[in-house]
C-alpha cells in the first residue's frame, strides 16, 4: 500500500488565505464607516439633548446656566455626555455664550463639539 499522507498542499493554503484576505478587505472599510456613522449619530443626539436642556433651564430659571456642570447638578441632564468624536472626553465640548443683545443672561447659550474634522456629508463637526 502507498505511503500517502493526507493534508493540504501549499497552493491550496495560499488560495484559501487569498480568499480570506479579499473578504476582509471588503468588510473592513464598511465596518469602520459604520463605526464612524454611529459616533456621528451619538454626537448629534448628545448635542440635541443638551440644547433642549439648555432651553428648558433658561425657560425655568430665566437665565442660562454658567456651566454644563450646573445643568447636570440641576438635573436637566443626568450627566455631561462624552463627545464621541473627541476621544470620548466630557471636557471637549465648546461652550458658546449668549449673543450680546440677548435678554436672558448666563454663560452657556449653546454647545458644540470640540472634535476636529469633517462628517461624512462634508460639514465641520464644530459647525453642528
Amino acid at each position: 500500500m502507498g505511503n500517502k499522507q493526507k493534508g493540504f498542499t501549499l497552493i491550496e493554503l495560499i488560495v484559501v488565505m487569498a480568499i480570506v484576505a479579499l473578504l476582509a478587505s471588503i468588510a473592513a472599510p464598511r465596518y469602520f464607516n459604520s463605526l464612524q456613522k454611529s459616533r456621528e449619530t451619538a454626537m448629534r443626539s448628545s448635542l440635541n439633548t443638551m440644547r433642549e436642556a439648555l432651553d428648558q433651564f433658561a425657560a425655568d430659571k430665566g437665565r442660562y446656566p454658567d456651566s454644563l456642570e450646573e445643568l447636570a447638578s440641576a438635573r436637566y441632564i443626568r450627566e455631561i455626555p462624552a463627545d464621541p468624536l473627541a476621544n470620548d472626553s466630557r471636557e471637549a465640548w465648546v461652550l458658546i455664550g449668549p449673543p450680546t443683545d440677548a435678554q436672558i443672561k448666563g454663560e452657556v447659550y449653546d454647545v458644540r463639539s470640540g472634535a476636529a474634522g469633517r462628517s461624512a456629508d462634508g460639514r465641520l463637526y464644530a459647525d453642528w
